[in-house]
C-alpha cells in the first residue's frame, strides 16, 4: 500500500474512499514517533498481506482494510510501558473511537475492533472470524522471513540488546533487556509462527519464510563461532 496514493476500495465495497482515506490519516498520526521495528511501513505491509490473503480466502476486504490500518495504533503505549500495556487492547479502544467518529456503522466497527483485539501473538483472545484470522496471519507473517529478521534486529537495537548470543538460555532472560536479541526473539516467537497460522494462504507463505530464517540463524551461529 502506497500511503501517497489514494486507496480505492473494490467495486463491491461498501466503504467509501473518503472514509478509508480519513481512517488512514488518523492511523498515520500514531506513528510519527514510532520505533522503526513497528513503524508505518509495517502497517503498509500488513495491509497488502491482508488483501492478498483476503482475496484468496473470500473475506470481507472492507473489514480487512480498516483493521489493517488501525491494528497497531496502540503500539506506542505498549512500548512506553515496556510491554505492560497490551497494544491490541489499547488499539481496539482507540480504533472504535476513530471509526465511530468517521461514520462507520456499528456492525462494521464491532467487527474491525474484534480483529484488532485478537491479533496479538501473546494475547489471550483468539481470532474468531475469517477477517480476524487473516489479520493475525498477516501481522505474524511480517515478523518472519527476511523482513522479520530485519525487524527483530531493529527491535533489539531499540531496547539496547546485544547483537547475538548463540548459547542463550531463554528461561533465564527477560524481554526489553540486554539479552532480548533477535536470536532470542527467534527462539521465543518467530520459530513458532508457522504453526500458528489460521489460513491456507498464510500457512503457505509462512513455510517458505520459516525455512529462510532457519538458514539465516544457522549461518549466524556459524559465523559468530568463527566456523565460517
Amino acid at each position: 500500500m502506497n500511503s501517497k496514493k489514494k486507496r480505492q476500495p473494490s467495486p463491491k465495497s461498501r466503504l467509501s474512499a473518503r472514509v478509508l482515506e480519513a481512517v488512514l490519516k488518523e492511523s498515520q498520526a500514531f506513528f510519527r514517533a514510532a520505533r522503526g521495528s513497528h513503524g508505518w511501513d509495517h502497517t503498509e505491509r500488513v495491509y497488502e498481506l491482508c488483501l492478498r490473503i483476503g482475496r484468496k480466502e473470500g473475506a470481507d476486504l472492507d473489514i480487512l482494510r480498516l483493521a489493517a490500518l488501525l491494528h497497531d495504533i496502540g503500539r506506542e503505549e505498549e512500548d512506553r510501558s515496556n510491554g505492560r500495556i497490551c497494544h491490541a487492547a489499547k488499539g481496539a479502544v482507540l480504533a472504535s473511537n476513530i471509526l465511530i467518529k468517521k461514520g462507520v456503522d456499528v456492525t462494521q466497527t464491532a467487527r474491525v475492533v474484534r480483529c484488532i483485539e485478537t491479533h496479538r501473538y501473546r494475547g489471550r483472545l483468539v481470532p474468531d472470524s475469517l477477517e480476524a484470522k487473516i489479520l493475525f496471519d498477516a501481522d505474524k507473517l511480517d515478523s518472519i522471513g527476511a523482513v522479520g529478521i530485519g525487524r527483530a534486529f531493529l527491535f533489539a537495537g531499540e531496547v539496547g540488546a546485544r547483537l547475538h548470543d548463540p548459547k542463550i538460555i531463554v528461561r533465564r532472560t527477560r524481554p526489553y533487556t540486554r539479552e532480548d536479541s533477535a536470536y532470542r526473539e527467534f527462539l521465543v516467537k518467530l520459530s513458532r509462527i508457522k504453526d500458528r497460522m489460521f489460513t491456507v494462504e498464510g500457512k503457505k507463505i509462512a513455510r517458505e519464510r520459516h525455512e529462510f530464517m532457519i538458514d539465516f540463524f544457522n549461518r549466524l551461529n556459524k559465523e559468530t563461532a568463527g566456523v565460517l
